[in-house]
């Protein structure tokens, strides 16, 4: 994850930022964008939830449509509902000194999104969702090999112990393991390369990185959609829609949590993410985790809670 923060854009002349700012100063929704511990609370937990929704949503797509063709929707809705924000900001956003890392990181995100939507209608959300929380487990030796970050011995044994978890979850050697779960690992593992990346691309605005990662998304997504093509009906043009927006929500709502307040303070919260996709998957689809995954989430969630303390702290003495 990335600290960043999303500022209203002070041009008169943008409509669209008169009507946020008319928004914004209305008593009950400016308690939203202050600052503080419990705001910062709600958009963390904010962001588990709209999390879990696509899930949802793309496990109801993928019934009828192919996962080819949700990814490429929910990359072109992400796409499109950023514009407008990008536009009440003027021409900056546009610009970039880093295409080819664009290009590379939206090679990334396609990949990762697309077995996102596949691993959600093949395994339980909560399943899923716990396999998908080792990401900052493979981000550290990712940095150590391609940033040449200095790894301590603590957070090398806080990553063993992480995938330890992942090991309680998946049991290799027995009639439980599903090679299916290499699926969501997968994901997990070119999520970490694109936030490898994202924190190699300094000095590149929160919406720029947005957009073209939205563009480069959708145009890798076109070719293989002519060979999977289906009409979607209005209901599910309705929820591809939604889940393009949420895609960019997840970020919004990641930028002014960390705006609210600091990131170690709201580490814990990330894993509220497996309590509601373990809710909706009974609700929704009458999913029940097994002990195994519970025991696996607690190394897991142990791990990377320990790992992304100490990152902070680190970011915040350089800072």
């Amino acid at each position: 994850m990335t600290q960043s923060t999303i500022s209203i854009s002070r041009n008169p002349n943008s409509i669209f930022t008169k009507v946020i700012e008319t928004l914004c100063s209305i008593p009950f929704l400016k308690w939203f964008i202050s600052k503080g511990y419990a705001q910062g609370v709600f958009w963390a937990v904010m962001i588990s939830v709209v999390s879990v929704t696509n899930d949802v949503l793309m496990r109801f797509l993928g019934e009828r449509l192919h996962v080819v063709e949700i990814s490429f929707f929910r990359f072109f809705f992400s796409m499109v509902s950023i514009f407008p924000f990008m536009l009440s900001r003027g021409l900056e956003p546009f610009k970039t000194t880093q295409p080819k890392m664009h290009v590379l990181r939206a090679i990334l995100g396609a990949a990762a999104l697309g077995l996102c939507c596949y691993s959600v209608n093949i395994m339980p959300l909560s399943e899923n969702t716990t396999i998908m929380f080792a990401e900052p487990l493979f981000f550290l030796p990712l940095a150590f090999i391609l940033l040449k970050e200095k790894v301590d011995t603590p957070r090398w044994l806080a990553t063993m112990v992480g995938f330890i978890g992942l090991l309680v979850i998946l049991r290799p050697g027995t009639d439980a393991f599903h090679v299916v779960a290499f699926v969501p690992m997968t994901a997990a593992i070119l999520f970490a390369l694109s936030n490898v990346m994202v924190k190699k691309m300094t000095g590149e605005h929160a919406f720029t990185m947005l957009f073209y990662f939205g563009v480069g998304t959708t145009l890798f997504a076109l070719i293989p959609l002519f060979f999977f093509w289906e009409m979607p009906t209005l209901n599910e043009l309705g929820l591809l829609i939604m889940l393009g927006i949420g895609g960019n929500m997840i970020q919004v709502c990641l930028f002014r949590a960390f705006a609210a307040t600091d990131a170690s303070a709201l580490a814990p919260f990330r894993y509220v993410e497996f309590i509601v996709a373990a809710v909706f998957g009974y609700l929704f689809f009458s999913q029940i985790p097994t002990i195994w995954v519970f025991g696996g989430a607690a190394l897991i969630t142990a791990s990377t809670f320990y790992i992304t303390v100490v990152e902070t702290r680190k970011e915040r003495i350089k800072g």
